[in-house]
Protein backbone atom coordinates (compact mmCIF):
# COMPACT_ATOMS: atom_id res chain seq x y z
CA UNK A 1 0.00 0.00 0.00
CA UNK A 2 1.23 3.51 -0.86
CA UNK A 3 0.00 6.97 0.12
CA UNK A 4 -0.55 10.15 -1.87
CA UNK A 5 0.04 12.37 1.20
CA UNK A 6 2.19 10.20 3.49
CA UNK A 7 3.10 13.11 5.76
CA UNK A 8 -0.51 13.20 6.98
CA UNK A 9 0.13 9.87 8.66
CA UNK A 10 1.85 11.91 11.36
CA UNK A 11 -1.64 12.72 12.65
CA UNK A 12 -1.71 9.16 14.00
CA UNK A 13 0.76 10.32 16.64
CA UNK A 14 -2.07 12.28 18.25
CA UNK A 15 -3.88 9.04 19.16
CA UNK A 16 -1.56 8.11 22.08
CA UNK A 17 -2.02 11.64 23.43
CA UNK A 18 -5.79 11.16 23.36
CA UNK A 19 -5.40 7.86 25.22
CA UNK A 20 -3.43 9.57 27.99
CA UNK A 21 -6.02 12.37 28.25
CA UNK A 22 -8.82 9.83 28.42
CA UNK A 23 -7.15 7.99 31.28
CA UNK A 24 -6.75 11.23 33.23
CA UNK A 25 -10.45 12.00 32.76
CA UNK A 26 -11.33 8.51 33.98
CA UNK A 27 -9.26 8.98 37.12
CA UNK A 28 -10.99 12.27 37.91
CA UNK A 29 -14.31 10.56 37.33
CA UNK A 30 -13.44 7.91 39.91
CA UNK A 31 -12.39 10.49 42.50
CA UNK A 32 -15.64 12.42 41.93
CA UNK A 33 -17.67 9.22 42.30
CA UNK A 34 -16.08 8.51 45.68
CA UNK A 35 -17.17 11.92 46.98
CA UNK A 36 -20.68 11.62 45.55
CA UNK A 37 -23.35 11.16 48.20
CA UNK A 38 -25.95 9.19 46.21
CA UNK A 39 -25.10 5.58 47.05
CA UNK A 40 -27.41 4.09 44.40
CA UNK A 41 -25.62 5.87 41.56
CA UNK A 42 -22.26 5.07 43.14
CA UNK A 43 -23.18 1.38 43.20
CA UNK A 44 -24.20 1.41 39.53
CA UNK A 45 -20.91 3.05 38.55
CA UNK A 46 -18.90 0.60 40.64
CA UNK A 47 -20.67 -2.39 39.12
CA UNK A 48 -20.06 -1.21 35.55
CA UNK A 49 -17.64 -3.55 33.85
CA UNK A 50 -14.31 -2.12 32.82
CA UNK A 51 -14.48 -3.60 29.32
CA UNK A 52 -17.71 -1.74 28.66
CA UNK A 53 -16.10 1.53 29.59
CA UNK A 54 -13.30 0.80 27.11
CA UNK A 55 -15.44 -0.17 24.08
CA UNK A 56 -16.64 3.31 23.10
CA UNK A 57 -13.21 5.00 23.40
CA UNK A 58 -11.63 2.19 21.37
CA UNK A 59 -14.22 2.60 18.61
CA UNK A 60 -13.64 6.35 18.57
CA UNK A 61 -9.86 5.89 18.36
CA UNK A 62 -10.25 3.43 15.50
CA UNK A 63 -12.53 5.89 13.69
CA UNK A 64 -9.96 8.67 14.09
CA UNK A 65 -7.22 6.31 12.86
CA UNK A 66 -9.31 5.45 9.78
CA UNK A 67 -9.87 9.15 9.06
CA UNK A 68 -6.14 9.83 9.38
CA UNK A 69 -5.36 6.98 6.98
CA UNK A 70 -7.99 8.24 4.54
CA UNK A 71 -6.58 11.77 4.66
CA UNK A 72 -3.21 10.34 3.58
CA UNK A 73 -4.87 9.05 0.37
CA UNK A 74 -3.96 5.34 0.45
CA UNK A 75 -3.50 3.45 -2.84
CA UNK A 76 -2.98 -0.17 -3.76
CA UNK A 77 -2.08 -2.08 -6.91
CA UNK A 78 -5.21 -3.70 -8.36
CA UNK A 79 -6.67 -5.03 -11.58
CA UNK A 80 -9.16 -2.48 -12.89
CA UNK A 81 -11.33 -2.66 -16.04
CA UNK A 82 -10.13 -0.75 -19.08
CA UNK A 83 -12.50 0.65 -21.69
CA UNK A 84 -10.02 0.06 -24.52
CA UNK A 85 -9.76 -3.72 -24.03
CA UNK A 86 -10.85 -6.20 -26.70
CA UNK A 87 -10.95 -9.97 -26.33
CA UNK A 88 -11.26 -12.16 -29.44
CA UNK A 89 -12.53 -15.64 -28.65
CA UNK A 90 -11.38 -18.32 -31.10
CA UNK A 91 -13.22 -21.63 -30.79
CA UNK A 92 -12.48 -24.91 -32.55
CA UNK A 93 -15.73 -26.41 -33.90
CA UNK A 94 -14.22 -29.29 -35.85
CA UNK A 95 -15.89 -32.69 -35.66
CA UNK A 96 -13.46 -33.91 -33.05
CA UNK A 97 -15.23 -31.50 -30.68
CA UNK A 98 -18.11 -34.00 -30.68
CA UNK A 99 -16.03 -36.39 -28.57
CA UNK A 100 -17.61 -37.09 -25.19
CA UNK A 101 -14.43 -37.57 -23.14
CA UNK A 102 -15.35 -34.11 -21.79
CA UNK A 103 -18.99 -34.13 -20.71
CA UNK A 104 -21.46 -33.61 -22.27
CA UNK A 105 -19.19 -33.19 -25.32
CA UNK A 106 -16.07 -31.13 -25.85
CA UNK A 107 -18.06 -28.50 -27.76
CA UNK A 108 -20.89 -28.48 -25.22
CA UNK A 109 -18.45 -28.00 -22.35
CA UNK A 110 -16.67 -25.22 -24.26
CA UNK A 111 -19.96 -23.41 -24.91
CA UNK A 112 -20.87 -23.51 -21.23
CA UNK A 113 -17.42 -22.31 -20.15
CA UNK A 114 -17.41 -19.40 -22.61
CA UNK A 115 -20.78 -18.27 -21.27
CA UNK A 116 -19.19 -18.15 -17.82
CA UNK A 117 -16.39 -16.06 -19.29
CA UNK A 118 -18.92 -13.62 -20.78
CA UNK A 119 -20.50 -13.22 -17.34
CA UNK A 120 -17.14 -12.50 -15.69
CA UNK A 121 -15.41 -10.19 -18.18
CA UNK A 122 -16.05 -6.44 -17.58
CA UNK A 123 -19.09 -5.10 -19.44
CA UNK A 124 -17.10 -2.36 -21.16
CA UNK A 125 -14.72 -4.88 -22.76
CA UNK A 126 -15.49 -5.65 -26.39
CA UNK A 127 -15.71 -9.36 -27.19
CA UNK A 128 -15.50 -10.93 -30.66
CA UNK A 129 -15.92 -14.56 -31.74
CA UNK A 130 -14.19 -16.58 -34.45
CA UNK A 131 -15.26 -20.18 -35.11
CA UNK A 132 -12.99 -22.45 -37.09
CA UNK A 133 -12.55 -25.97 -38.36
CA UNK A 134 -10.91 -26.36 -41.80
CA UNK A 135 -11.21 -22.60 -42.21
CA UNK A 136 -12.03 -19.67 -39.88
CA UNK A 137 -15.29 -17.70 -39.81
CA UNK A 138 -15.83 -14.36 -38.06
CA UNK A 139 -19.08 -15.10 -36.22
CA UNK A 140 -19.24 -11.83 -34.25
CA UNK A 141 -16.98 -8.75 -34.61
CA UNK A 142 -15.84 -7.22 -31.29
CA UNK A 143 -18.77 -5.67 -29.46
CA UNK A 144 -19.87 -4.85 -25.91
CA UNK A 145 -23.20 -6.58 -26.60
CA UNK A 146 -22.94 -10.14 -25.28
CA UNK A 147 -26.17 -11.42 -26.88
CA UNK A 148 -24.77 -11.90 -30.43
CA UNK A 149 -21.85 -13.87 -28.99
CA UNK A 150 -24.17 -16.11 -26.96
CA UNK A 151 -26.45 -16.65 -29.98
CA UNK A 152 -23.51 -17.62 -32.20
CA UNK A 153 -22.33 -20.05 -29.55
CA UNK A 154 -25.73 -21.78 -29.65
CA UNK A 155 -25.23 -22.56 -33.34
CA UNK A 156 -21.47 -23.05 -33.31
CA UNK A 157 -21.59 -26.51 -34.89
CA UNK A 158 -23.16 -25.05 -38.05
CA UNK A 159 -19.91 -23.16 -38.73
CA UNK A 160 -17.79 -26.30 -38.99
CA UNK A 161 -17.57 -26.04 -42.81
CA UNK A 162 -14.83 -28.17 -44.31
CA UNK A 163 -13.37 -30.85 -42.06
CA UNK A 164 -10.04 -30.49 -40.39
CA UNK A 165 -8.38 -28.07 -38.00
CA UNK A 166 -6.70 -24.91 -39.32
CA UNK A 167 -5.00 -23.51 -36.23
CA UNK A 168 -2.58 -21.21 -38.05
CA UNK A 169 -5.27 -19.69 -40.28
CA UNK A 170 -7.56 -19.15 -37.28
CA UNK A 171 -4.82 -17.22 -35.49
CA UNK A 172 -4.22 -15.13 -38.60
CA UNK A 173 -7.95 -14.38 -38.87
CA UNK A 174 -8.01 -13.21 -35.23
CA UNK A 175 -5.03 -10.89 -35.82
CA UNK A 176 -6.65 -9.52 -39.00
CA UNK A 177 -9.90 -8.89 -37.13
CA UNK A 178 -8.00 -7.06 -34.39
CA UNK A 179 -6.28 -4.80 -36.93
CA UNK A 180 -9.62 -4.03 -38.60
CA UNK A 181 -11.42 -3.09 -35.39
CA UNK A 182 -8.77 -1.74 -33.00
CA UNK A 183 -6.58 1.22 -34.01
CA UNK A 184 -2.87 1.19 -33.32
CA UNK A 185 -2.14 -2.52 -33.81
CA UNK A 186 1.42 -2.86 -35.19
CA UNK A 187 1.64 -4.09 -38.79
CA UNK A 188 5.41 -4.10 -39.30
CA UNK A 189 6.97 -7.42 -40.19
CA UNK A 190 9.98 -6.46 -38.07
CA UNK A 191 9.24 -6.98 -34.40
CA UNK A 192 10.80 -4.42 -32.10
CA UNK A 193 9.43 -5.59 -28.75
CA UNK A 194 9.61 -9.16 -27.48
CA UNK A 195 7.21 -10.22 -24.76
CA UNK A 196 8.92 -11.10 -21.51
CA UNK A 197 5.86 -10.93 -19.27
CA UNK A 198 2.73 -13.09 -19.05
CA UNK A 199 0.63 -9.92 -18.77
CA UNK A 200 1.51 -7.64 -21.71
CA UNK A 201 -0.17 -4.27 -22.02
CA UNK A 202 -1.79 -4.78 -25.45
CA UNK A 203 -5.43 -3.60 -25.69
CA UNK A 204 -6.26 -6.84 -27.56
CA UNK A 205 -6.13 -10.40 -26.28
CA UNK A 206 -6.84 -13.60 -28.18
CA UNK A 207 -8.37 -16.48 -26.22
CA UNK A 208 -7.85 -19.61 -28.33
CA UNK A 209 -9.37 -23.06 -27.70
CA UNK A 210 -8.65 -26.17 -29.74
CA UNK A 211 -8.87 -29.91 -29.16
CA UNK A 212 -6.72 -31.26 -31.98
CA UNK A 213 -3.69 -31.13 -34.20
CA UNK A 214 -3.29 -28.95 -37.29
CA UNK A 215 -4.66 -30.89 -40.28
CA UNK A 216 -5.62 -28.16 -42.75
CA UNK A 217 -4.88 -24.56 -43.60
CA UNK A 218 -2.28 -22.41 -45.32
CA UNK A 219 -0.36 -21.23 -42.24
CA UNK A 220 1.25 -23.51 -39.70
CA UNK A 221 0.35 -22.86 -36.03
CA UNK A 222 3.62 -21.14 -35.16
CA UNK A 223 3.39 -19.00 -38.30
CA UNK A 224 0.04 -17.75 -37.05
CA UNK A 225 1.57 -17.23 -33.61
CA UNK A 226 4.36 -15.19 -35.15
CA UNK A 227 1.83 -12.86 -36.77
CA UNK A 228 0.18 -12.35 -33.38
CA UNK A 229 3.60 -11.69 -31.87
CA UNK A 230 4.41 -9.04 -34.51
CA UNK A 231 1.03 -7.42 -33.75
CA UNK A 232 1.95 -7.52 -30.04
CA UNK A 233 -1.21 -9.50 -29.24
CA UNK A 234 -0.90 -12.13 -26.48
CA UNK A 235 -2.64 -15.44 -27.18
CA UNK A 236 -4.03 -17.40 -24.25
CA UNK A 237 -4.48 -21.02 -25.33
CA UNK A 238 -6.60 -23.85 -23.95
CA UNK A 239 -5.98 -27.45 -24.95
CA UNK A 240 -9.28 -29.32 -24.55
CA UNK A 241 -9.60 -33.08 -24.25
CA UNK A 242 -7.87 -36.15 -22.88
CA UNK A 243 -5.14 -38.26 -24.53
CA UNK A 244 -7.61 -41.15 -24.71
CA UNK A 245 -10.33 -39.17 -26.50
CA UNK A 246 -11.92 -41.02 -29.41
CA UNK A 247 -14.71 -40.59 -31.95
CA UNK A 248 -16.62 -43.02 -34.14
CA UNK A 249 -15.06 -43.11 -37.61
CA UNK A 250 -18.44 -42.80 -39.30
CA UNK A 251 -19.33 -39.83 -37.08
CA UNK A 252 -15.96 -38.25 -37.87
CA UNK A 253 -16.53 -38.60 -41.60
CA UNK A 254 -13.61 -40.98 -42.05
CA UNK A 255 -13.72 -44.05 -44.32
CA UNK A 256 -15.30 -47.11 -42.79
CA UNK A 257 -18.82 -45.78 -42.10
CA UNK A 258 -20.80 -47.26 -39.31
CA UNK A 259 -19.02 -49.95 -37.39
CA UNK A 260 -15.70 -48.65 -38.64
CA UNK A 261 -14.25 -48.50 -35.15
CA UNK A 262 -12.96 -45.59 -33.11
CA UNK A 263 -10.59 -42.84 -34.19
CA UNK A 264 -8.19 -41.17 -31.76
CA UNK A 265 -8.80 -37.42 -31.35
CA UNK A 266 -6.18 -36.56 -28.75
CA UNK A 267 -5.41 -32.84 -28.28
CA UNK A 268 -2.07 -31.19 -29.11
CA UNK A 269 -1.02 -29.37 -25.92
CA UNK A 270 2.59 -28.95 -27.05
CA UNK A 271 1.62 -26.77 -30.01
CA UNK A 272 -0.82 -24.66 -28.02
CA UNK A 273 1.75 -24.20 -25.25
CA UNK A 274 4.28 -23.01 -27.85
CA UNK A 275 1.76 -20.51 -29.25
CA UNK A 276 1.19 -19.03 -25.79
CA UNK A 277 4.89 -18.83 -25.06
CA UNK A 278 5.64 -17.22 -28.43
CA UNK A 279 3.07 -14.46 -27.99
CA UNK A 280 3.42 -13.77 -24.26
CA UNK A 281 0.13 -15.37 -23.28
CA UNK A 282 -0.60 -18.30 -21.01
CA UNK A 283 -1.39 -21.96 -21.63
CA UNK A 284 -4.13 -24.03 -19.95
CA UNK A 285 -4.64 -27.79 -20.24
CA UNK A 286 -8.31 -28.72 -19.71
CA UNK A 287 -8.87 -32.45 -19.32
CA UNK A 288 -12.21 -32.13 -17.55
CA UNK A 289 -15.27 -29.91 -17.52
CA UNK A 290 -14.22 -28.57 -14.14
CA UNK A 291 -10.74 -27.60 -15.38
CA UNK A 292 -12.21 -25.93 -18.47
CA UNK A 293 -14.69 -23.89 -16.44
CA UNK A 294 -11.93 -22.89 -14.01
CA UNK A 295 -9.73 -21.68 -16.87
CA UNK A 296 -12.42 -19.50 -18.44
CA UNK A 297 -13.57 -18.21 -15.05
CA UNK A 298 -10.01 -17.19 -14.16
CA UNK A 299 -9.46 -15.53 -17.52
CA UNK A 300 -12.80 -13.73 -17.26
CA UNK A 301 -11.63 -12.22 -13.98
CA UNK A 302 -8.31 -10.99 -15.43
CA UNK A 303 -8.60 -10.28 -19.15
CA UNK A 304 -9.86 -6.80 -19.96
CA UNK A 305 -8.23 -5.45 -16.84
CA UNK A 306 -4.93 -3.69 -16.28
CA UNK A 307 -2.83 -3.17 -13.17
CA UNK A 308 -3.29 0.34 -11.83
CA UNK A 309 -3.18 2.32 -8.62
CA UNK A 310 -6.58 2.18 -6.93
CA UNK A 311 -7.35 4.87 -4.34
CA UNK A 312 -8.87 3.63 -1.08
CA UNK A 313 -9.74 6.96 0.57
CA UNK A 314 -13.50 6.44 0.27
CA UNK A 315 -13.24 3.03 1.94
CA UNK A 316 -11.40 4.43 4.95
CA UNK A 317 -13.90 7.28 5.29
CA UNK A 318 -16.76 4.77 5.16
CA UNK A 319 -15.03 2.64 7.79
CA UNK A 320 -14.66 5.70 10.04
CA UNK A 321 -18.35 6.53 9.66
CA UNK A 322 -19.34 2.96 10.55
CA UNK A 323 -17.11 2.99 13.63
CA UNK A 324 -18.57 6.32 14.79
CA UNK A 325 -22.09 4.98 14.30
CA UNK A 326 -21.19 1.84 16.24
CA UNK A 327 -19.77 3.95 19.08
CA UNK A 328 -22.99 5.96 19.24
CA UNK A 329 -25.17 2.85 19.27
CA UNK A 330 -23.09 1.07 21.93
CA UNK A 331 -22.83 4.08 24.25
CA UNK A 332 -26.56 4.62 24.66
CA UNK A 333 -27.58 1.45 26.58
CA UNK A 334 -24.36 1.44 28.60
CA UNK A 335 -24.39 5.08 29.69
CA UNK A 336 -25.06 5.53 33.43
CA UNK A 337 -28.59 6.75 34.10
CA UNK A 338 -29.24 9.31 36.82
CA UNK A 339 -32.26 8.64 39.05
Amino acid sequence: MSFGNPWLLLTLLALPVLVVLHRRVERRRVRYAVRFTNLDVLASVAQERSWRRAVVPILLLLALAALAMGAARPHRQALVPTEQATVILVLDVSRSMESDDIKPTRLGAAQQAIRLFLDRVPKKVRVGLILFAGEPHVAVPPTTDRDPVRQSLDFAESFSGFGGTAIGDALDAAVTLARQTVPGIPTSTVQTIAFTSSTPSSPVTILFLSDGHQTRGVLQPLEGAQRAKVAEIPVYTISLGTPGGTLDRGQFGAPGGFGGGRLSVAPDPATLRAIAQTTGGKFFAARSTKALRAAYTSLGSHLGRVRAQQELTARFVLLAALLLAAAGIVSRPWAPKLP
